[in-house]
């Protein structure tokens, strides 16, 4: 009976042992493959990501957001003129200034309905113009990996119940990693989302940016395109940083150590890149 249940013993550490080989071995190329497109996705122009959407983007804008936001510009207009009467004392006050500085302002506003598209898009690629410029500094290259060689030894002295554990902790790594990198696909795919869809709106709020009263809808509209361009940088400080702890990493034959390193540098990876966003708006003072 004894030696049955040794050949059993060692049976059923050598498939655990194969098992943690199989959990360990690229657990963290999902990850490494989001981070390493990261500098790419987010240093593209809305132009150059995809064509076919910024086409349809553009023509929502010029097309259906345009004339509305021209019927809003004439409500805000009116309502300038009429206010800029009342301040004068009912015209008693009369100042023939005020209408040259109404038909200027007016024309401003026209102008920046107008060519809003024109406007967003070049906040965008003044943006990504910082980013890519800053991809040649910032080393945004993940090399994450755990080599499974290095652990063999210390595989080899647990015994099935301990190698049991280990097996079922290297399963909840590799869905949470898998999880993470998810996180990290959805963050920047947003953001290149949302630009396109500040882009179709925008002639609305650049409506009102010449009125006094209705202008912090307009300002706050240029605040919130900086602000979303200028998240790219920051995704990308974040990946250098990720990037730069990584390679700080020391593997050393304590496993449990290193596969938890790993999983609480991505999973910081991942809060920072969601902090992104708020920290972009809070800097530029938009909301």
């Amino acid at each position: 009976m004894s030696f049955i249940w040794d050949s059993f013993t060692a049976w059923l550490k050598t498939f655990l042992i194969s098992a943690i080989n199989s959990n360990l071995s690229g657990l963290f190329d999902t990850v490494n493959s989001q981070v390493n497109s990261i500098a790419g996705e987010v240093g593209q122009t809305p132009q150059s990501w995809n064509v076919s959407v910024f086409t349809m983007v553009q023509n929502l804008s010029q097309t259906v957001i345009v004339p509305i936001a021209g019927i809003i510009l004439t409500f805000v207009a009116c309502y300038e003129l009429i206010s800029l009467v009342i301040e004068r004392n009912n015209m008693h006050d009369f100042d023939t200034f005020i209408f040259y500085k109404w038909i200027f302002k007016t024309a401003i506003a026209v102008y920046l309905v107008s060519h809003t598209f024109d406007i967003t898009a070049a906040v965008f690629e003044m943006a990504q113009h910082v980013v890519q410029q800053s991809a040649g500094v910032i080393n945004t290259t993940s090399n994450l990996s755990i080599t499974v060689s290095t652990f063999q030894t210390a595989l080899q002295a647990m015994q099935p119940p301990e190698l049991f554990g280990l097996w079922l902790e290297t399963l909840l790594v590799g869905f949470s990693i898998h999880v993470l990198a998810a996180c990290i696909f959805l963050i920047v795919y947003a953001r290149l989302l949302e630009i396109y869809m500040y882009c179709s709106i925008g002639p609305i709020p650049m409506a009102t940016i010449t009125n006094r009263e209705w202008g912090d809808i307009g300002k706050n509209y240029i605040k919130s395109l900086l602000a979303l361009g200028f998240q790219g940088f920051l995704i990308l400080v974040c990946v250098g940083i990720y990037a730069a702890l990584v390679q700080s990493i020391t593997l050393s034959t304590d496993i449990h150590l290193a596969i938890w390193t790993c999983l609480g540098y991505t999973l910081l990876l991942c809060f920072a890149l969601f902090k992104t966003g708020s920290l972009s708006k809070s800097i530029f003072n938009s909301h």
